[in-house]
């Protein structure tokens, strides 16, 4: 007792000695410090769209000072621009961090997956905090490059995926802490995305991109290829050069909360089945560039400390959706409809919306069974995910818990990238062949590289266009 007194009044006192010491940032200089009566400075690259989105959230918070915006479509950027006249507007990142980075604090990615690494990386390297939207990255390289940068620039990060900020993650976490479904046995996660073109052959007939469009700069990282009628603002998804698919997009929503919940980390195997496409009757479509229009996957994560052995995640997309729960009544809704969360264990099974939304026990009558709060909220739940990350930052790199920080965001979406190389594995031809379609991949996770299917390792990280390699040495 004696020495936790002791301890509060030095962290009293230390606190108490700061207060007497705020005063503006320029007068006592140094690297990474920040008085506490100042303003996140912020440059949004991405700033249409969900970037738009960000780009108000993050202003939202009241502690933000949107000073610079980024974006290769000038069009797109308007509402943004318009909103924030006093921001200094770029086309290229890459000037913006080199003729601002010293008035810059923070950095919001919000562009096509296959940029999101180079963006984040360049950020970090100049020791810029940072919010990068979902998925973390492209590729599985990428993830584990932006997770070790986050730890060694010592930067405060957040992953776009809000759900993990919402209340329905933590309730869910407190009835499975007091053991209201008792041992895990399965975990079931489903979209009914893509809402977006997949399965279909790369486009013949080229267009001309928008004139307010930097093709060149859009691509960034990706193989130059010239652009074709409706591919940006949202198609891009659907295109393994650009996007991830619908697991891409949706898993670091309906995935996150029973990856956190029962601290998975990274996968030991997947197997995946795809939805078939045919150009005829009779022929089955071969579109590689293109991501399947439904997919079922199964990973297997080891054993973590709140599970009693390896730990089944089944992943389905395109409408496809797990087994009925018995305790569901005829008319109830599974999930929201299109999107849901199942864990299932001995005791009970929890099931929940997207983003961990409206979380409930089966059957359903058992949901108010009550339990003591046991993890705090953040403040407007996934509404303050933006904020959270804002007051991350004015606190200090290790001074304020985060709700998806790229040590968490990393492994998650390393994972999802993995079953992406099972998905992509199924229609990879070698040979004339398709031995993908009938392999469970082995992971072997400290080389970053699969062990039964040495082929689909191309994946694991990209060739790059050359001018945006993307370069990181651990």
């Amino acid at each position: 007792m004696e020495n936790k007194s002791r301890r509060d009044f030095i962290k009293t006192a230390a606190i108490g000695a700061a207060g007497i010491t705020i005063v503006p940032r320029h007068v006592l200089g140094g690297t990474g410090f920040r008085a506490p009566s100042d303003m996140l400075q912020v440059a949004s690259i991405g700033v249409g769209g969900m970037g738009g989105s960000d780009v108000n959230n993050i202003h939202g918070s009241g502690k933000a000072n949107i000073a610079f915006l980024c974006d290769v479509d000038t069009a797109r950027a308007k509402g943004s621009v318009q909103k924030f006249p006093k921001a200094k507007f770029y086309t290229d990142f890459r000037e913006m961090l080199d003729k601002e980075h010293k008035n810059i604090d923070g950095v919001s990615v919000s562009t096509p997956d296959h940029n999101h690494a180079i963006q984040a990386l360049a950020a970090m390297e100049l020791g810029k905090h940072v919010y990068v939207q979902k998925p973390l990255a492209h590729d599985v390289w990428e993830a584990r490059a932006l997770t070790h940068a986050a730890k060694r620039y010592k930067v405060v990060t957040q992953m776009g995926n809000q759900g993990a900020s919402g209340d329905g993650v933590r309730q869910m976490r407190e009835w499975v802490d007091a053991g209201l479904i008792g041992d895990l046995v399965e975990i079931y996660a489903w979209t009914d995305r893509p809402v977006w073109p997949q399965g279909i052959q790369w486009p013949a007939v080229k267009a001309k991109a928008p004139s307010t469009l930097d093709w060149d700069k859009w691509l960034g990282t990706a193989p130059y290829t010239e652009y074709f009628d409706k591919l940006v603002p949202f198609n891009w998804r659907g295109w393994w050069p650009y996007g991830t698919g619908a697991l891409g997009d949706m898993g670091c929503h309906n995935l996150e909360a029973p990856f956190s919940i029962y601290g998975l980390q990274y996968v030991k195997d997947v197997q995946a089945s795809v939805g078939s496409v045919y150009v005829d009757e009779f022929k089955r479509g071969y579109f590689p560039e293109s991501c399947p229009p439904s997919s079922s996957v199964t990973m297997t994560f080891p054993k973590t400390a709140k599970t009693k052995g390896d730990v089944k995640v089944h992943w389905m997309d395109g409408g496809i959706q797990p087994p009925r729960p018995d305790e569901l009544e005829p008319n109830e809704i599974f999930g929201d409809g299109g999107n849901g969360i199942l864990l299932i264990g001995k005791k009970g099974k929890i099931l929940a919306d997207t983003y961990a939304a409206n979380p409930r026990l089966l059957p359903t009558n058992k949901t108010y069974r009550t339990v003591k709060e046991k993890y705090a909220r953040v403040p407007k739940g996934a509404n303050g995910h933006w904020a959270q990350w804002v007051e991350g930052c004015l606190a200090g790199y290790g001074n304020m818990e985060m709700s998806s920080p790229f040590e968490i965001a990393g492994p998650l979406t390393e994972a999802l990238l993995m079953a992406n190389l099972a998905i992509r594995g199924v229609d990879l031809r070698v040979d004339g062949k398709f031995p993908g379609r009938s392999k469970k991949l082995i992971w072997d996770n400290d080389n970053m590289r699969v062990t039964n299917f040495d082929e689909v390792n191309q994946y694991v990280k990209r060739t790059y266009r050359p001018g945006w390699e993307v370069n990181y040495t651990f």
